[in-house]
């Protein structure tokens, strides 16, 4: 599958996204890419060890945590590159369908394991933008 088949896929079959890394301040990226997919009718689970409600959810502070609440289809990372292969685990871990690490993130170790998993792989991209574009 081409990148763009795989952005097309995930955005035609996810509509539940968790954020990890998502903040809770309005002026910063993760803020401003959630809350448009909130507009637009996603449902958000932001994924915040330092926080208890953005964008008026519960924040989680892991993924695994979330998962045993909520159903995550994709896991949307704001988080150093460096640190992304814990979350593609744990991704593969709650039965995730979709991986996307925004612009500026790429793992490759990561996307590997995730895709071995079957989990569909976007990675340096901007998921509002890829939204917009469709």
């Amino acid at each position: 599958m081409t990148e763009t088949q795989t952005i097309r896929a995930i955005l035609a079959t996810c509509r539940t996204v968790a954020v990890v890394g998502l903040s809770p301040k309005p002026h910063r990226d993760s803020f401003d890419v959630a809350r448009v997919m909130q507009e637009q009718g996603w449902r958000i689970i932001p994924i915040n060890p330092n926080a208890t409600r953005i964008l008026g959810e519960t924040a989680y502070p892991s993924l695994i945590e979330a998962a045993a609440r909520e159903r995550i289809e994709l896991v949307n990372v704001f988080r150093n590159s460096a640190d992304v292969l814990p979350v593609a685990q744990d991704a593969v871990a709650i039965g995730a369908k979709a991986l996307w690490l925004q612009l500026g993130i790429e793992n490759a170790e990561a996307a590997q394991l995730a895709t071995a998993a079957g989990l569909l792989v976007v990675q340096n991209r901007c998921l509002k933008v890829e939204w917009a574009r469709r």
